[in-house]
């Protein structure tokens, strides 16, 4: 086995919220829970209200858009530089077929949950899966 010196090894803390009921106030209730997790591990303050806006939109995407359950799934990765906060949130996947809109959405309401997460976070996706669709970010404290 070969080991590469200077290099600490990563730490990895991992926290589930799972599943997140489609109901009025669960983004709420999940994005408090998010930020006491966040205080326990100690994530640093200057990505702290940047990741709770994050979940916001990720949860606030499953939920408008997708079939539930939702989960949430946090990693809190540290190491000898900044840490980094890896937001997941799974759903079933869509709703509704492409091409296909809800009429209730008002579209001055909705639709810049993904510019602000392209904004916030350091690099953020979509993984589309056998069950589901898993869209994440990752922040990068300083």
């Amino acid at each position: 086995m070969a080991v590469q010196l200077g290099i600490l090894p990563r730490e990895t803390v991992e926290h589930h919220v799972c599943p997140l009921p489609p109901v009025p106030g669960a983004v709420a209730a999940v994005r408090r829970r998010v930020g006491e997790v966040l205080a326990d591990w100690k994530v640093s303050e200057d990505i702290v209200d940047d990741s709770l806006l994050v979940v916001s939109e990720l949860l606030t995407n499953a939920i408008v858009h997708a079939l539930p359950p939702a989960e949430l799934r946090l990693s809190w990765i540290r190491g000898e530089g900044p840490g980094t906060l890896r937001v997941e949130v799974t759903d079933a996947g869509p709703a509704l077929v492409p091409g296909q809109t809800r009429a209730d959405i008002d579209p001055d309401e909705h639709g810049r949950g993904e510019q602000i997460v392209h904004a916030l976070a350091a690099a953020h996706g979509k993984r589309v899966h056998p069950g589901g669709v898993t869209r994440w970010a990752d922040l990068v404290a300083a």
